[in-house]
């Protein structure tokens, strides 16, 4: 492992289960990203607590990586220094799938692999183990890490 970074994954994973908590219990809901940008088509009743989320979390990350680069996991790359792993056809047909898994599965990986088990969900308990199977599948078949 070249970028391992225990203080910056343990940084954001507070961070990120703090962000959860505040959303449940001051607005009711699930940090579920595939929930939450699903609702935005079309337009739900609630939808701007949904953008200031959405908007949030891609200003921290901007933020993150242009203040505290050496806390990233690109180990100080800038963003507009990492290449593309794979071929962009290959990688829509992925984001394709991701997207019908999450729709098949009622939510996606931060939704029931942070929400869902906090709340001991069986079915996100199941959610994550097929997550984890086909990404240590993946992983072994493409040989990227």
């Amino acid at each position: 492992m070249e970028n391992f970074t225990p203080l910056s994954a343990l940084l954001g994973g507070a961070m990120i289960g703090l962000a959860s908590a505040i959303l449940w219990i001051g607005n009711g809901r699930i940090a579920g990203i595939s929930g939450i940008f699903g609702q935005l088509l079309p337009p739900a009743k609630t939808i701007i607590w949904r953008l200031i989320f959405l908007f949030s979390m891609i200003f921290a990350t901007l933020l993150g990586f242009n203040f505290l680069p050496d806390l990233s996991p690109l180990g100080g790359q800038k963003l507009t220094e990492i290449k593309l792993i794979g071929n962009p056809y290959w990688i829509g047909i992925a984001g394709l799938l991701i997207g019908l898994g999450t729709k098949i599965g009622n939510g996606c990986t931060s939704g029931h692999g942070v929400c869902g088990l906090a709340r001991f969900s069986l079915r996100s308990l199941v959610g994550v183990a097929i997550f984890f199977f086909f990404a240590i599948i993946t992983v072994a078949i493409s040989g990227i890490v």
